[in-house]
């Protein structure tokens, strides 16, 4: 019999079950700091909070008005009539009280056929004309590639933006904001006014002989072009209105990369009168760094015009990450509503018995409703505009996530619970107005409930080869199948041995368990001999997979050119994770033996009956 942990007026749950299904029970200790932490709300956030409802709930309120996003006005009496519209409005009650009213459909967007596609480390995969890191321009090379092969979408990394030092944030996972993206991602010459300046492409292009991506380099000699084809050209009328659209949100973006560049990618670090965005020396800055703060948001004009020139018709599932860097552009923003003290991780599992603390600040659930929402809206839909497609990093945290007291261990944490069916139904407005399909990484150990809470809002569960007991045939229907992720070994590196051997040298394991932990996955590969080779092992491992009923299967390019090291190996400080580029050019991929084959394998599985 499955047991519910208590959870006390905080939101905190008193005890945890791990995987093996034991029950665990949370320090005091840990509940009194996190009660500290957390703070009691205001006595009148229940009558201010937003109210998500759906078309034909009943309501909270009695006789109100609401001023819809349209400007209309309706009067609602207890209920929401059936042909409400969908959308961000204010309910204004008969005694002055204004708050939010979010209403959604309940259900994301979900396409009609069942389609197949790619999963992309882009910055991994590098062309000819890259300057030493996959752009903008390799991912319109792919998707035109995926488009002629049949291929319905392509699942890529996280390409929000990290600080603008001259160090560089490697990890996809870690970004200074989950609404702006890298500018690292450029395509230099394909950057308005990029015609009229020397680009010196021969010194880009020289970036791609390294063994390794060089974010560093990258980063110092993409910075210096930029910056000279931003001051020769600037961008011009189409830049100026476009910056006026974007309005505060792109200017306190531009405003916190402009003071990083002078005074470090920590906030915490800056001169007092910076710490705030409404602080009266950040009006000063501004004033004093215009050009610079122009030049930030400039970037994220070009990365809009290339990122759409990328797409162009292709579902592309852009990938959210479960938090953001403490000393970034979007803690800077929402200091007001997080967790001071409290990073987000992992109890312990079976794949780490210290658990894991991810060095991101959590929001605090009340102070979340209490921005009306703001920050999680900001940030689903910046990451969902404009491909049609987001996957959710640890979709568990939209109901729960393991706090960790910064002055613990990972293993001192305890689960703190969130508004969970407010934040899946703006999920799925968010979806439905962009018409984009919702993945949800439910990967790991997953309480009751979730999955079904998922499905009853249209987000797709996500199951893979290396993780699932039951027969490919048996898997649901409505998730995204594949084989591994980037933090799990890829075929070629699994059946050779060579992921092992590179645990073994990272000391993530005994020997032991490493060969235990190997043998358990290579029983998902049932049916190949011993002296089978490695093209032979990805070959069966997409077959199995194309018996999946899933309404997505997905490949990662890795696997498709037989790369034996995995992108990022979790547990590993001295390897270089999120830096290994893919042994074939971009160009290649379309004529590879291997890729061909499984391109044809998943084709074959999602095309339609004769």
């Amino acid at each position: 019999m499955t047991r519910t942990p208590t959870t006390d007026d905080w939101g905190i749950d008193a005890s945890w079950l791990d995987a093996l299904d034991e029950e665990h029970e949370v320090a005091q200790e840990t509940i009194r700091k996190l009660r500290e932490v957390i703070g009691e709300p205001p006595a009148d956030l229940e009558d201010r909070a937003p109210i998500v409802a759906r078309p034909g709930d009943a309501l909270e309120v009695d006789e109100a008005q609401v001023v819809c996003e349209d400007g209309g006005v309706r009067t609602v009496d207890g209920h929401l009539p059936d042909d409400f519209p969908l959308g961000y409005h204010w309910l204004q009650s008969t005694d002055g009280r204004r708050r939010r009213l979010i209403v959604s459909p309940g259900r994301c967007w979900l396409p009609d056929e069942r389609i197949w596609g790619w999963a992309v480390q882009l910055y991994a995969a590098r062309g000819r004309d890259s300057w030493g890191i996959g752009d903008l321009g390799d991912l319109r090379s792919i998707r035109r590639m995926a488009a002629d092969q049949g291929a319905g979408f392509v699942l890529i990394n996280p390409l929000h933006a990290v600080a603008p030092i001259p160090q560089q944030e490697a990890s996809p996972y870690l970004p200074a904001t989950r609404r702006f993206r890298n500018p690292l991602y450029l395509r230099v010459a394909e950057v308005p006014g990029a015609d009229g300046v020397d680009l010196e492409e021969d010194a880009g292009r020289a970036l791609n002989d390294g063994e390794l991506i060089d974010r560093d380099a990258i980063w110092a000699r993409k910075r210096e072009v930029l910056m000279r084809i931003f001051f020769a050209h600037g961008g011009g009328e189409a830049f100026a209105r476009w910056r006026d659209e974007q309005g505060e949100t792109l200017q306190t973006w531009a405003t916190w990369a402009a003071v990083t560049e002078e005074h470090g990618a920590d906030w915490h670090t800056w001169p007092e009168e910076l710490r705030r965005p409404d602080a009266p020396g950040i009006a000063r800055y501004v004033e004093q760094h215009g050009a610079v703060v122009a030049f930030h948001a400039w970037l994220q004009w070009a990365l809009e015009l290339q990122f759409a020139a990328a797409t162009d018709g292709m579902t592309v599932i852009q990938d959210l990450p479960i938090g953001f860097a403490g000393g970034g552009a979007d803690a800077w923003a929402w200091q007001q509503a997080l967790a001071d003290g409290v990073d987000v991780g992992a109890p312990p599992d079976a794949f780490n018995s210290q658990g894991q603390n991810w060095g991101s600040p959590p929001l605090i659930p009340w102070r979340l409703r209490d921005a009306d929402y703001e920050p999680f809206i900001q940030s689903i839909r910046a990451t969902m505009a404009g491909a049609g497609g987001l996957r959710i990093d640890h979709v568990m945290g939209l109901f729960r996530l393991w706090w960790v007291p910064s002055d613990g261990s990972a293993a001192d944490g305890a689960y703190v619970r969130y508004p969970a069916e407010d934040l899946l139904d703006i999920v799925a407005l968010e979806s439905a107005r962009a018409q984009a399909l919702v993945v949800g990484e439910d990967l790991g150990t997953v309480e009751d409930g979730v999955r079904e809470a998922m499905a009853e809002h249209g987000i797709l569960s996500y199951r893979l080869l290396w993780f699932e007991d039951d027969d490919p045939t048996q898997w649901p229907a409505e998730a995204m199948a594949a084989v591994t992720t980037h933090d799990l070994p890829t075929v070629a590196g699994l059946w050779t041995g060579a992921d092992v051997a590179e645990q073994r040298e990272q000391g993530t394991g005994t020997d032991e368990e490493l060969e235990r932990g190997r043998s358990s996955l290579l029983e998902h590969l049932p049916g190949l001999p011993d002296g089978a080779t490695a093209e032979q092992a990805v070959q069966r491992a997409h077959r199995l997979l194309a018996q999946a009923p899933s309404r997505l299967l997905s490949a990662t390019l890795d696997d498709a050119v037989g790369e034996q090291r995995r992108p990022n190996m979790p547990g590993t400080t001295s390897r270089p994770n999120w830096s290994l580029p893919l042994a074939v050019p971009v160009e290649e991929l379309p004529e590879h033996p291997l890729l061909r084959q499984v391109a044809g394998t998943l084709a074959d599985a999602v095309r339609p009956p004769a």
